[in-house]
């Protein structure tokens, strides 16, 4: 094969591969699309609190409360 035709067919293969990349790449591009509901947002909850109060009180506190001549 001449030197020269080798170079011919190199050069349609690199030029073929980069036309077939270049076209790919520019043919896949991503989008994305945000767009609001026209339906309201519904949300349900179940929801169980329970809670505990502990209430620590003094000694001399106690006995006032416990006086009914206090209240």
């Amino acid at each position: 094969m001449d030197i020269q035709l080798k170079y011919y067919c190199m050069t349609g293969c690199f030029a073929a591969i980069l036309f077939i990349t270049v076209s790919g790449l520019t043919g896949c591009t991503p989008t994305v699309q945000v767009a609001a509901s026209d339906k309201p947002i519904e949300v349900n909850l179940n929801v169980k609190i329970e809670h505990e109060i502990r209430i620590k009180v003094d000694k001399e506190i106690d006995d006032l409360f416990s006086d009914d001549d206090v209240f």
